[in-house]
């Protein structure tokens, strides 16, 4: 499929935060082929004008639980711990394939009715979760995060259940869809394991080239019992000690990380994953965004789980990093609206080894487009500024990922919304609610 999109103000965003005006950005299968203000030659099988529209990379969401979006408000007012142990895991221990089908595909729909072409995503029968995302379109890294409260001597990969689904993960998925699906090793939290565990998953990243998501310092509790328990190392500190971060790496929170856990994740390339509105929500705190910028930390921007947000409207939280540490900093451009952009496109792309978060030749043709006519878009003086601190993910009136428009003016076009709703309500909530 070729496209051709006319008229054309879009955020490209290059090193340059260049905004082309009145152009054109042409499309050939799933790469974008042409930025530019003249018209390019040749024919294309669909032209879509963008009069009165803001293009812009679509959203790369970091840290996700997908499934998690039956769980929107559920034991809502308690802190992190409580929160999991009375209301979470055991509702998560009701999950099966087809309800896990029926919630995977209404969270796909909310972000990708939002804009969201790429995530990461951590959570458990990943599997049923990668075909779902293979047929809404969208890009994901897809880990299961790894969990062993087992004696450490007893570990044994062969009898470790994380070890047979990130194999089994990595060998069905790993590349699907012509790398739309990518798989990442991944750990759930110091807190939730043991060093064998962490070394196996690191050795496991190393030999296949993949990735690492971890949870990393969300709560002060988590942060500090580690230090109890590894005379004094941090999270970050103790997983380096396994080869953890000797890859391409996400830690999603980061909420109590020191200057010292910067410096490693900057010499290592590890990115945080910044969840502001989950923190929030969950009383948690204030992950020290601004200070790891200027150690030279990469940071991208996640929802967290519909659980513990109620939404996965990435302009929520897009909006909610710049404001919260403007204000926590008592200053306006701790982060621009620059800045809050790249957290969401460029940087998350760099996070996840994607391809994607900016609009120029040879890149994923992942866009989106935001309807400026609508009123809380107007007046525009800057497009920036609006689609930070003005616009909503009901604004987006165009999703294109990989080069296939899969959301228009309201329609999904790789989804049966009715058939997820009725699923949702028939017979996932029941058998997990009953």
């Amino acid at each position: 499929m070729t496209t051709l999109f006319t008229n054309v103000t879009a955020l490209l965003m290059d090193k340059d935060f260049t905004t082309l005006r009145g152009g054109f950005v042409a499309v050939e299968g799933t790469k974008i082929s042409y930025v530019g203000a003249d018209r390019p030659a040749g024919d294309f099988e669909q032209t879509i004008d963008c009069s009165g529209k803001v293009m812009m990379p679509g959203f790369v969401n970091c840290h996700t639980h997908i499934p998690m979006t039956l769980m929107r408000g559920y034991g809502g007012g308690h802190d992190l711990q409580s929160w999991l142990q009375d209301f979470i895991f055991p509702a998560e221990d009701r999950w099966d394939d087809r309800s896990i089908a029926a919630a995977t595909g209404l969270g796909l729909a909310e972000m990708i009715a939002s804009g969201v072409t790429c995530i990461a995503d951590m959570y458990m029968r990943m599997g049923v979760v990668a075909q779902q995302v293979l047929d809404a379109g969208i890009s994901a890294n897809l880990s299961v995060g790894g969990v062993y409260f087992g004696a450490p001597e007893d570990f044994n990969p062969d009898t470790c259940e994380d070890c047979a689904n990130m194999r089994a993960l990595y060998e069905q998925w790993h590349g699907a869809g012509d790398g739309q699906i990518l798989t990442d090793a991944s750990i759930h939290g110091e807190y939730t394991s043991s060093a064998p565990l962490w070394r196996w998953m690191a050795d496991f990243a190393n030999a296949h080239g993949l990735g690492m998501h971890v949870h990393v310092s969300e709560t002060k509790k988590e942060h500090e019992e580690c230090k109890a328990r590894h005379s004094g190392l941090t999270p970050i500190q103790t997983l380096n000690q396994y080869g953890v971060w000797d890859t391409r790496a996400i830690a999603a929170h980061c909420v109590y990380t020191t200057p010292e856990d910067w410096a490693v994740m900057a010499d290592k390339g590890v990115s945080c994953v910044h969840n502001p509105y989950s923190n929030l929500k969950l009383g948690s705190g204030v992950a020290p965004i601004p200070a790891m910028i200027r150690a030279g930390v990469n940071i991208a921007l996640g929802t967290d789980g519909v659980s513990s947000h109620n939404s996965v409207d990435p302009f929520a939280d897009m909006k909610l990093a710049a404001i919260l540490h403007n204000g926590v900093e008592r200053d306006p451009m701790a982060v621009t609206a620059r800045q809050a952009l790249e957290l969401a496109t460029v940087n998350g792309a760099r996070a996840l080894g994607r391809n994607t978060g900016r609009i120029e030749a040879g890149a994923d043709a992942d866009l989106i487009l935001v309807d400026f006519d609508a009123p809380n878009l107007i007046p525009c003086h800057d497009e920036a500024e609006n689609l930070v601190f003005s616009a909503h993910g009901s604004n987006v009136c165009m999703n294109m990922a990989r080069g296939k428009v899969i959301y228009q003016n309201g329609a999904f076009l790789t989804l049966d919304l009715d058939k997820i709703k009725a699923e949702i309500q028939h017979y996932a909530l029941p058998l997990i609610f009953h």
